[in-house]
């Protein structure tokens, strides 16, 4: 009897006091931890090498405010990598969106917000359309994402391009712009910039906290697994793909209200540069693993990057260099986990990560 109560006494103890240990384990180890290390480090050196230009709150704002539409457009593109799937055609539903809703807008006349409301819901639609012939290729015709995404990144920008002609539309309602575009909440918060929050906190709370985000994970896990524990795959394939192009038609009327034209060539990286600042944020393109708060944070990489480079006199073709450097270095880092978690078996890997490193 004497013998065995000392060591239940020690093990009861060491539960007390391993959550905290295992936290913090956790946290440093997290590759969205890594990669916000990295950019307190970007915006630390370009500090210091132009702490009068680049180290103000005027730049930070503006920073903020050019990484707002992608922001929005990011959330969506996190659930559609967790499910280890890909979405292409964001720029292009972008553009046909805000084309669409800036000819219904003209059509209709008017600046006041009962244009504005009609046109934003329009881009709305249209998004959400798109996201639902995406979704419905993907999970009941059974056909890549890739090549869906693909095509549809073309029939939307074609679309969009005979809508207009190849001219872009510069009629835009001139509440959105002085609202929305460059409006300010608390005289210096750029009003773009909150809706941007909204979205990110959002889908940061759904993804994180509810069924809809736990199937997602499953989805991208296993889709078989979750199958056979009676996840709806398809119907979820199908609301994940929906959500994306329902985002991209928000920042598409994002978009309208900041450049009040509907900027048909200038979204042409716009996919590229979402799917970069995903992967670069810890979201492995094998499915299963992301996070929004990581999707956030490898967003600001590659802005502060370009920003810094322009204010230091840097060309700023180095910006491309350097983000494709952390985009391949981010893979390697997910590749490599999937590899030591394939040879220490799943089980044991999961057991080590949520332990924080301890031996159960």
């Amino acid at each position: 009897m004497s013998t065995t109560k000392p060591p239940t006494e020690t093990v009861a103890i060491g539960t007390l006091e391993e959550p905290k240990t295992g936290y913090f384990r956790n946290l440093i180890k997290a590759q969205a931890f890594q990669i916000l290390l990295v950019l307190i480090a970007i915006v630390l050196v370009f500090s210091a090498l132009a702490p009068d230009t680049f180290a103000q709150w005027s730049n930070f704002r503006l920073i903020i405010q050019n990484a707002s539409i992608l922001a929005v457009l990011a959330v969506g593109m996190t659930y559609v990598i967790i499910t280890a799937g890909i979405d292409l055609s964001i720029g292009s539903v972008l553009v046909f969106s805000g084309v669409v809703s800036a000819m219904v807008m003209r059509a209709m006349g008017g600046d006041g917000w009962g244009t504005a409301f009609v046109g934003i819901l329009v881009a709305i639609a249209c998004g959400i359309g798109w996201g639902l012939l995406n979704g419905f290729l993907i999970a009941k015709a059974k056909i890549p994402p890739l090549i869906v995404t693909l095509g549809t990144l073309g029939m939307a920008l074609g679309l969009a391009q005979i809508l207009t002609g190849g001219v872009d539309i510069r009629e835009v309602p001139s509440v959105l712009t002085t609202t929305i575009g460059y409006g300010n909440v608390f005289g210096t918060i750029p009003t773009i910039s909150v809706i941007a929050l909204v979205v990110v906190v959002i889908g940061g709370v759904v993804l994180h906290f509810t069924r809809f985000g736990l199937h997602t994970y499953a989805v991208g896990s296993s889709e078989l697994a979750a199958r056979r524990v009676g996840v709806k795959v398809d119907r979820h394939l199908i609301s994940i793909y929906t959500l994306s192009g329902g985002l991209a038609g928000i920042a598409g009327i994002l978009s309208l209200s900041q450049f009040s034209t509907t900027a048909i060539a200038g979204q042409s990286q716009t996919n590229l540069n979402v799917i970069a600042a995903v992967v670069i944020g810890g979201t492995s393109l094998f499915g299963g693993v992301g996070t929004i708060v990581g999707t956030v944070v490898g967003l600001f990489i590659p802005a502060v990057l370009q920003n810094g480079f322009v204010i230091t006199g840097v060309p700023p073709f180095w910006q491309q260099v350097a983000v494709g450097a952390v985009l391949i270095t981010a893979v390697y880092v997910d590749q490599a986990r999937r590899s030591a978690a394939m040879r220490g078996g799943s089980q044991s890997l999961w057991r080590k990560f949520v332990s924080g490193g301890r031996r159960t």
